[in-house]
């Protein structure tokens, strides 16, 4: 509500077929960019494709390793662009990327924009915030509540791609995946003014398309300071089987057909030497032998370290310890309540108190029509169709709202 450019990025690419799902599996992003001058759109559009780009190619068998590479090559592009243009010099992001896989979920983690799990009515944040307010949490100098935690700005960020050459990344998970499981990532757009119990709350109450309209609809009733991505992935019946069903691919090292590993190409330059050392032998010819012998010694010394560098990739040491892998860090209760809708319904009376108070033509009937039928879910006891109905009702006064702006804009533009 108060940016004239987005600079949040994201990306959704599911896998296209079962073999491609077991090799590399769904990758998820959200970014959040940082820097004036377009700087942080660029910043989190790079962070976006680069990670996407570099897991994709990466050769290495493990996963999570190649989502955390992904992520350290993708800082240094973003610090090497930053440094070649003094308008984009310091720029940075924030990268929260989910990868699901037939053996789990795994997390790669710079910033606060957030991943979370839903299952079963509790919602569990799987990464931990780079933040001045969660750092000074986890050392245990204070608590969130006292008055030293209170005066900590909440927007201000200890880690981020692109600023510096370096990067230290969270690596969180294989966390497991069950049927009906719910993924959210997320910018601080949306968790700096939607309550977790209310994320929570929302995913479980409604369909992903709707919770993912609502919940950025109401973080810009509530002021839209900032940018709102999300992402929701629901974990279907046809996941199980697919993981089941993939068969994983014959071990190969991913080169293109046409290339030959170079060891090979040393085997055959070492066979032709000996072979020529024995027709020189043959002829008579000593001193040619000789020579031919020699340089068959230092190729079969190539060859040999070759040989051995290239099976050595095939079996990769174990993983060294990386940041991150403490989560799920936080838990959240997604049960629908009559304080919660009054909740979320409050930011729809604030509205209407703005609009009658400042002469704001808008219609109201739906929204009334909606919220009353949402009491009557409440009288029910259907708490979880109210929370639906308060929904829809959020998303019409947000249409309203948009409704009025545009009428105001096209006012404008007539004046002048």
């Amino acid at each position: 509500m108060r940016r004239a450019n987005n600079q949040d990025s994201l990306a959704c690419l599911p896998a296209a077929s079962a073999e491609r799902f077991f090799d590399r599996g769904h990758l998820f992003v959200v970014a959040d960019g940082m820097g004036a001058h377009a700087a942080g759109e660029l910043a989190s559009r790079l962070a976006v494709e680069h990670i996407a780009m570099q897991y994709f190619r990466s050769t290495l068998d493990d996963c999570g390793e190649s989502l955390r590479e992904a992520v350290v090559e993708s800082n240094a592009e973003i610090h090497r662009r930053g440094m070649q243009n003094p308008e984009f010099h310091n720029m940075g992001t924030t990268a929260s990327s989910l990868v699901l896989l037939s053996t789990g979920a795994i997390v790669a983690h710079v910033g606060d924009s957030r991943v979370y799990r839903l299952r079963q009515g509790v919602l569990e944040q799987l990464t931990f915030d780079h933040s001045l307010v969660w750092e000074f949490e986890a050392s245990g100098q204070g608590l969130s509540g006292s008055l030293v935690g209170q005066s900590i700005p909440k927007n201000v960020i200890t880690r981020s791609l692109g600023p510096n050459e370096n990067v230290q990344v969270d690596l969180e998970g294989p966390f497991e995946i069950h049927e009906n499981d719910r993924f959210l990532l997320c910018s601080d757009g949306l968790s700096g003014q939607v309550e977790d119990e209310e994320i929570a709350t929302l995913i479980d109450c409604l369909p992903e398309d709707l919770a993912s309209r609502v919940l950025v609809d109401l973080a810009n009733l509530r002021g839209g300071p900032d940018n709102s991505s999300v992402i929701i992935v629901r974990i279907d019946e046809t996941y199980e089987n697919v993981s089941k069903s993939a068969k994983p691919p014959r071990k190969h090292s991913r080169m293109k057909k046409s290339e030959a590993p170079i060891w090979v190409l040393f085997a055959i330059l070492m066979a032709v030497c000996f072979l020529g050392a024995v027709g020189f032998g043959i002829d008579g010819n000593l001193g040619g032998a000789i020579v031919a012998v020699v340089i068959g010694l230092i190729v079969a010394a190539i060859f040999a370290q070759q040989y051995w560098q290239a099976n050595s990739q095939v079996h990769h040491q174990p993983l060294p310890q990386v940041p991150g892998g403490k989560g799920p860090y936080r838990q959240y209760s997604a049960k629908p309540t009559k304080e919660l809708y009054d909740r979320l319904g409050q930011t729809v009376e604030e509205l209407r108190t703005a609009a009658n108070e400042r002469n704001w033509l808008m219609n109201w009937k739906e929204i009334d029509k909606l919220q009353k039928e949402g009491q009557e879910a409440l009288a029910n006891k259907d708490a979880k169709s109210a929370i639906r109905l308060q929904a829809e009702t959020i998303i019409e006064t947000m249409h309203q709202l948009r409704e009025l702006n545009n009428r105001a804009a096209n006012e404008t533009a007539i004046d002048h």
